[in-house]
């Protein structure tokens, strides 16, 4: 039996940094509703698995957003909008933290609640994050 590859499907967007911070640091980065407003973009997030919370995306407004697991301090994934999964990984590397960003649910034949391909989203999404997560080791390193 051969393996159906789906090449409708995009790769998720990864960024993986080493910050100069402890993990319980970064956690509070990247696991209250503050520390996300930090480096993110304003929210309603609260760390409760099952949690239904917004993500105040600016001209492209409100997005529902829920926590689907929370795992303190190494790591938590919500559903954002109807398409993608957003997860922060954090591995404790000595005095440093190991933080990796991945967002997945991308179809290139699907478009956005906003009416975008994701397949053109796709990239200036990655751009976005790669400045997001430098903006998070600003605030953790700083």
């Amino acid at each position: 039996m051969s393996e159906h590859i789906d090449s409708s499907k995009l790769p998720d967007i990864r960024h993986t940094l080493v910050l100069k911070a402890s993990i319980d640091k970064v956690w509070k980065a990247v696991a209250t509703s503050e520390g996300i407003a930090s480096w993110f973009m304003p929210n309603t997030f609260e760390p409760i698995e099952g949690y239904e919370f917004q993500l105040n995306a600016g001209p492209f407004g409100i997005s529902p957003c829920k926590v689907t697991m929370i795992d303190p301090p190494n790591g938590l994934s919500f559903n954002w909008g109807k398409d993608w999964t957003v997860t922060f990984e954090l591995v404790q590397q000595g005095d440093y933290t190991q933080f990796t960003l991945i967002h997945g649910g991308w179809t290139a034949d699907q478009l956005t609640e906003f009416g975008e391909a994701h397949s053109i989203v796709w990239d200036r999404m990655d751009n976005g994050w790669g400045g997001l997560v430098q903006k998070l080791a600003g605030v953790v390193e700083g």
